[in-house]
């Protein structure tokens, strides 16, 4: 979803990196903001979820959610997110499923997580700031691999 997607300048801490998420999330799939922050932060107090090279994959499980749902953050500057490599995160994409998705959560999270570790389509995120053209390179990129 187009609306999911978004580039900003500047994010001083994870909380607020958050907050940013939970505004798009309910924006573009009208959920509760408050608690999407408070269900990333509950996630990633149980471990950091930075995967190295800068990128985050913070995702959670929502009451009330009947499909997995995802957004995108590009940001210009690049905050420390305790990632495993300990580089600074500027790409995030973030999901969020129901409650009792199971396989489903799982699923969505790997084909992220595959995206993500392409060197290429992080480059081609890196070097774009138009929200209509990372979420086509993030759809392209999906629609490619999931064939």
């Amino acid at each position: 979803m187009p609306e999911a997607v978004r580039t900003i300048g500047q994010v001083t801490s994870k909380k607020r990196l958050f907050q940013q998420l939970g505004e798009i999330v309910a924006t573009a799939y009208d959920l509760d903001a408050s608690t999407a922050v408070e269900a990333l932060q509950n996630r990633e107090n149980l471990g950091p979820t930075g995967v190295g090279h800068g990128v985050a994959l913070p995702h959670a499980r929502i009451a009330g959610l009947d499909s997995v749902v995802g957004a995108f953050l590009r940001v210009e500057k690049p905050l420390d997110f305790d990632s495993v490599d300990r580089q600074p995160v500027d790409l995030v994409f973030t999901l969020f499923a129901p409650l009792d998705s199971g396989v489903e959560h799982l699923k969505a999270l790997a084909l992220v997580s595959r995206t993500m570790r392409d060197s290429t389509i992080c480059a081609k995120l890196r070097a774009n700031t138009d929200p209509a053209t990372l979420h086509a390179l993030l759809t392209d990129s999906q629609t490619t691999k999931a064939a």
